[in-house]
């Protein structure tokens, strides 16, 4: 039973803290669109987005103003467009994209997910296309966000892909110069990416989901730090016992939002995804968590370890508001989107070799990440099988979203707006060459934890 009690808390978790709903996505499957003619496949994918999404923005609103909840965004996802469109005659995906874009604009969403292709195991025709097809529909497109999942705990790393990858990113930074290669920020490289991730630029619409999904992602690290601030001095037991209980309100929050958009929307409730994904705004920060529990500089010694009770204690406190978590759910270390972190950088005590590390225990990996522009593709490669292979052993998801931004170097910042906040250009310990070791290819063979049957 709901409290007035309970009321109030919420109400100042919202506007004193900054609790919000961070994303409405709506998942839709593609594969009833297929067909062998490039326009007629088009045709259908727009038909069927702008059909199935058509109140999408328009319910997000209502609920938001009914309940004082914000929801900051609204998004679609979409069937992996390498499955989507492997039947359509074609060397290119980009009208794809394009079409994705227009649709999306049409019904007003923020960002559209799913230009994909899932190729932990070897590529057929339709993934080589759309990889090939990246860094152009990047550059053409303005709210499509397209990812590659190339290493599995079951399947290895399909380091063949690494190495492409390495140079898909540098042909999108090329492509999309004029804006300090912002088509690198809407790019993301997984290992054991899940298929109902609700935030970009990851989220594709899983092949094992319904036609149509309805799935919300929560988040209040500021929340979260308040709930900090009265237990100076207390153990660690006690800090993870706040943040689970806190995690708890947060998710049933959340838990509100999604049954109702699912409900006015005719789609079935998907998933809460739980992840204190921050926000360049002051006090929506992750790091400033950390720094709570003791940490003088988030990057100095102790920092994995706070970040590894904040994301376990996020998790646990979220099972327990809803039989629905799932996407991500943790804790979010994107460098740009959080001001902390961006003053670590600056104030040397967070560098990429320490961001690695937390990416053994935090939601997702090296997220918005800005290097030097001249940063070779097997440097970039190296760095992507670096965190494929942590995923890869603590079956985990990691990911990598590195944008090297063309003429710029370390101690450089480049500004983006908006969530994707701005971005201090890291120095990388690249002067010793990794090209040798990509340059071999083939793949990297599935752990022995793989073999759990």
């Amino acid at each position: 039973m709901i409290t007035v009690d309970d009321i109030l808390e919420t109400n100042q978790m919202i506007t004193e803290y900054r609790l919000d709903v961070r994303t409405i996505t709506m998942g839709i499957s593609l594969r009833d669109c297929a067909h062998p003619n490039l326009e007629n496949f088009c045709k259908n994918i727009y038909e069927k987005i702008t059909r199935r999404a058509e109140f999408l923005v328009k319910t997000g609103e209502e609920i938001e103003a009914q309940y004082g909840i914000p929801i900051i965004n609204k998004r679609i996802s979409v069937t992996p467009i390498a499955i989507a469109a492997e039947a359509t005659r074609t060397d290119s995906f980009v009208p794809v994209a394009e079409t994705m874009d227009k649709a999306a604009k049409e019904v007003g969403v923020d960002f559209i997910g799913g230009f994909s292709a899932l190729v932990e195991k070897g590529f057929t025709k339709g993934d080589r296309v759309l990889i090939n097809s990246i860094p152009e529909a990047l550059a053409t497109t303005d709210i499509v966000c397209s990812s590659v999942n190339l290493a599995s705990t079951k399947a290895g790393i399909n380091m063949d892909c690494v190495a492409e990858m390495g140079r898909t990113i540098k042909r999108t930074a090329e492509l999309t110069r004029d804006k300090n290669a912002l088509g690198c920020a809407k790019l993301v490289i997984f290992c054991n990416a899940p298929g109902d991730n609700p935030f970009m630029a990851g989220a594709f619409h899983g092949v094992g989901e319904a036609e149509t999904v309805v799935s919300v992602g929560v988040s209040g690290p500021g929340v979260v730090k308040h709930a900090l601030e009265n237990l100076k001095g207390a153990d660690f037991t006690e800090i993870a016992e706040a943040i689970k209980k806190t995690a708890f309100k947060i998710t049933r929050v959340g838990g509100l939002v999604a049954k109702e958009a699912s409900r006015r929307l005719g789609a079935p409730f998907g998933i809460i995804d739980l992840s204190l994904a921050p926000t360049p705004a002051v006090g929506d920060s992750v790091a400033r968590i950390l720094e709570e529990m003791g940490v003088e500089s988030c990057g100095a010694p102790g920092t994995t370890a706070a970040l590894a009770l904040l994301n376990d204690a996020v998790k646990k406190g979220g099972l327990m508001a809803s039989s629905h978590v799932g996407g991500l759910s943790g804790a979010f270390i994107p460098v740009s989107e959080d001001e902390v972190m961006i003053a670590s950088v600056k104030a040397g005590s967070l560098s990429i070799e320490k961001l690695e590390a937390m990416t053994s225990v935090c939601s997702v990996g090296l997220d918005m990440i800005a290097v030097e522009g001249d940063t070779s593709e097997a440097t970039l490669s190296a760095i992507i099988a670096d965190e494929a292979a942590i995923g890869m052993m603590n079956n985990k998801t990691t990911a990598v979203r590195i944008i090297p931004v063309p003429g710029k170097k370390a101690g450089e910042t480049v500004e983006y707006g908006g969530l994707l906040g701005s971005a201090p250009i890291m120095k990388l310990n690249d002067k010793f060459k990794s090209d040798a070791f990509i340059a071999r290819g083939g793949r990297i063979p599935a752990p022995i934890r793989s073999l759990t049957n």
